[in-house]
């Protein structure tokens, strides 16, 4: 059975991978197109819909494969180099937010086989907007949250990563099929990921980085698999930090991750404790 199970997995694996497919913001709906080179907006192809296309606050992704040198300006935003998307394309909006809120992503096509860790950062653009705003790799990302490995059971798949709360339930419904008692992935049931604005930043605009790290294929050199994307907000609100070097770690993309790193090169399969890669999370001042 367990074989079936993994085979099951290597194949929903190798069909797909995944990308951040909407966005809710202050109760606010945004899809996130794919893009490739042939359509300027996908999912919305229909060239009659002209002005009405909605517009995105989502930075491009070309693909939905992975980035895999973490040496690559790819790393930032999940452009493709080698498709003609160096780095990272502004979006033309900004989603307004209330530093506090919560904010809501939803992925898809998510294989179950892929685990990993899932972490999301922040940048603050110029006061002119992100929408022309393009970072480099100079430190100014800060952490905002993480998630790892919940658990570990020596029984595949009872090893709980925080991609499971994300997997697309396509493969629930075949393990539920094959097995009588309930898998971790049928607890979930794609459930969105959630961040929260931490409620101390300085009213502007920001540019947030989200990402799954897939370890399925770590345990080699240059195996483990980056899923990053962003999107741009403008922030409201109260606070009055700023995060810079002297009250948060800042880390640029690329250069925050090494390819040696434990938490990089790492046996997904074995069991133990895994440390997530990147800087510590920020946290607001005490008041």
């Amino acid at each position: 059975m367990k074989s079936v199970l993994v085979a099951l997995a290597t194949a929903t694996a190798v069909s797909a991978h995944g990308w951040v497919d909407n966005i809710t913001i202050s109760g606010q709906f945004y899809q996130v197109p794919l893009h490739s080179l042939d359509h300027e907006n996908l999912p919305y192809q229909d060239p009659y819909m002209g002005e009405w296309a909605p517009k995105r606050i989502s930075r491009k992704i070309i693909t939905n494969g992975p980035v895999e040198d973490v040496t690559s300006i790819d790393l930032q935003c999940g452009g493709s180099t080698i498709e003609g998307q160096i780095g990272s394309e502004p979006a033309p909006l900004h989603a307004k937010a209330v530093a506090g809120s919560e904010v809501s992503l939803r992925w898809t096509h998510w294989p179950d086989s892929h685990m990993g860790p899932v972490l999301t950062y922040m940048a603050r653009c110029p006061d002119s907007g992100c929408d022309k705003f393009l970072p480099g790799d100079e430190p100014i990302w800060f952490k905002i949250h993480h998630e790892g490995r919940h658990t570990f059971d020596k029984t595949w798949p009872d090893d709980i990563w925080a991609t499971v709360s994300i997997a697309q339930h396509h493969i629930t419904s075949i393990l539920s099929f094959l097995t009588l008692e309930q898998t971790p992935f049928m607890k979930f049931d794609n459930e969105p990921y959630r961040y929260t604005i931490p409620e101390c930043l300085k009213p502007g605009f920001y540019l947030v980085r989200h990402e799954i790290i897939a370890l399925h294929s770590a345990w080699a050199a240059k195996g483990a698999q980056f899923y990053p994307s962003c999107h741009q907000l403008e922030v409201s609100g109260s606070g009055s930090v700023v995060p810079s070097a002297s009250n948060a770690e800042l880390v640029g993309f690329p250069g925050a991750y090494d390819a040696e790193d434990p938490s990089i090169l790492f046996q997904v399969w074995a069991p133990g404790p895994y440390n997530i890669p990147g800087p510590a999370v920020f946290e607001c001042p005490a008041q």
